[in-house]
């Protein structure tokens, strides 16, 4: 009797044990965190426009009509990574979310990878830059999409160091997306011949940049670059206009321009600024037509910017591999690993890769700001100089210092 007991137990347990992986299989309901600067300097490249582009790539998925049961939330960081990781907790350990999108502000980011790591949840960066999240802060959760600083520096810092830019002073804001954009760029302008002769740091979303202008001025350095972004950039832009630089013979590198910059500082003051991006709403057939879309459900009829692009792109990636695994996001690790394990293909950045250490490669597209007399149109603004391969844009894996490399 106690061997038939036992035997009985046994198979009463397996049973459940199988009954439980058939249903874990089967959950098929997700949900999604749409994090990002709201209402700061970073909320017209992000913010609500990623919040629109992760619903846009829920509804374009079809699973819905598959019986998934998809849901998004948004929540407003401030820049402050405290802020961030609190959100984040939250999120994870009350509201049930299984992925976190976006987040603008390379310190938030970093702090929110923890996170996700701690968690074991799904991470997809767009927003944030600092190419630390896959190299010496990697993590098997998390996804880095769009763009980094490696990217920045290779492309449009090299550019302009070849074009005879080899004198830089840097004009960097002090937090860790300033550090990482300035670093990668100084071993860029150095490897090319280049020598910096200066930097000053300013503090985040500061309203005058006139005594940072000054030194940089000062310096003679024949290229001033900006280690900064969004607000912080067009502010600058728009006061060295103001103190007549360009116009006295340096040059400004906007290492880091979005659309919505260029909108903000105008073509008048903007025109024939060197950038990088790798998405543009105007590029084919396929990323007008989306732009069109997603400029229509906006208030102010702007279209994506790339960070917005990305978020659209990773999302749709992201519910590709949680349909090809039948269910169960709630697994980080699992579902990256199949994010990684499948090529990326969509119209917004053609195809791709996930490589081992999270980074997302794709084409980079070297652009010029147009004069006003080339415009066509209220966003007609970019006019494409170059494309640089995937390969070549983004650091290769034998340069990269992520641990999961290693194993």
């Amino acid at each position: 009797m106690k061997t038939r007991s036992i035997a009985s137990l046994l198979l009463t347990t397996a049973l459940s044990l199988a009954a439980a992986g058939v249903a874990s299989a089967q959950d098929k309901t997700v949900k999604i965190g749409a994090l990002s600067d709201q209402s700061g300097l970073y909320a017209d490249l992000g913010g609500p426009g990623s919040t629109l582009a992760a619903q846009m790539a829920v509804e374009d998925s079809g699973l819905a009509a598959k019986g998934w049961k998809i849901d998004i939330i948004s929540g407003d960081h401030q820049n402050k990574p405290d802020i961030g990781t609190a959100i984040a907790r939250q999120w994870f350990d009350v509201d049930k979310v299984d992925v976190i999108v976006d987040v603008p502000n390379s310190g938030v980011a970093l702090a929110v990878n923890n996170v996700i790591k701690e968690k074991n949840g799904v991470y997809i960066n767009s927003g944030a830059a600092t190419s630390d999240l896959t190299n010496a802060q990697c993590s098997p959760n998390t996804v880095h999409w769009t763009y980094d600083t490696y990217m920045l520096a290779h492309t449009t810092g090299q550019a302009l160091v070849k074009a005879g830019g080899d004198s830089w002073f840097f004009l960097t804001a002090d937090y860790a997306f300033g550090a990482a954009l300035e670093r990668d760029t100084t071993a860029v302008v150095t490897a090319n011949g280049g020598k910096i002769v200066g930097g000053v740091k300013h503090p985040l979303n500061t309203p005058d940049f006139s005594s940072f202008l000054l030194q940089a001025q000062a310096s003679k350095a024949k290229i001033i670059g900006l280690a900064n972004a969004g607000g912080d950039t067009t502010n600058t832009i728009k006061q060295a206009a103001e103190f007549g630089i360009v116009k006295g013979g340096q040059k400004l590198a906007a290492l880091l321009l979005f659309l919505t910059d260029v909108k903000a500082i105008g073509l008048e003051t903007a025109q024939g600024l060197n950038f990088t991006e790798t998405f543009y709403w105007d590029m084919d057939d396929k990323t007008r037509a989306f732009s069109k879309r997603f400029s229509g459900k906006m208030k102010n009829s702007a279209p994506p910017t790339m960070v917005q692009a990305g978020v659209y792109a990773g999302v749709r990636h992201y519910l590709k591999a949680l349909e090809a695994l039948g269910g169960n996001p709630h697994d980080g690790v699992k579902v990256v690993e199949k994010m990684k394990s499948m090529p990326t293909e969509d119209d917004l950045f053609g195809k791709g890769e996930i490589q081992p250490n999270g980074r997302t490669i794709h084409n980079a597209y070297l652009f010029e700001v147009k004069k006003p007399s080339e415009s066509k149109g209220p966003w007609d603004f970019y006019k494409l100089v170059g494309t640089v391969a995937g390969d070549q844009a983004f650091t290769p894996l034998s340069e990269s210092k992520c641990a999961l490399l290693k194993k």
